[in-house]
């Protein structure tokens, strides 16, 4: 089998938080009560069109102080549970280190989303920004 060619990824965006290094930040957005902003790039701005508080957006990020040279990881770092491969865990240490949340809009402004349940560090990349499935159908 082939490899792939190469592939290019644009950041539409950047998160600020108070979350200062991967210590700091929670495991999972599902245990965040962590805020922050979304600043979208100005290239971007139209696609914010419809954004507004209350919904739940699936956001992508490239989290760029990952390593990328681990396969395998202890799960949530515990390491009675054994090695695994990184593809059955949600480990920040990939070999594309992207991660996925839902964040819950509390307020946009211009290219500003304030969101909740921030679980990653302040200067985070955001690759990409998706409604939730269930909100799609509802506005369609």
């Amino acid at each position: 089998m082939e490899q792939t060619e190469e592939i290019t990824v644009t950041p539409i965006g950047v998160m600020h938080c108070g979350l200062r290094t991967p210590a700091d930040a929670p495991r999972n957005f599902t245990e965040s009560a962590e805020t922050g902003i979304i600043e979208i790039f100005p290239a971007y701005l139209d696609a914010m069109e419809g954004l507004e508080a209350g919904q739940t957006l699936v956001v992508l990020f490239w989290l760029h102080k990952a390593r990328r040279d681990l396969l395998k990881v202890y799960p949530r770092g515990d390491r009675s549970r054994g090695l695994r491969g990184v593809f059955t865990t949600r480990s920040p240490m990939r070999p594309n280190p992207i991660a996925l949340s839902e964040l819950k809009v509390l307020k946009v402004q211009d290219n500003s989303i304030e969101v909740s349940g921030v679980d990653v560090i302040d200067g985070t990349p955001i690759l990409d920004i998706k409604s939730t499935p269930l909100q799609n159908k509802e506005k369609n």
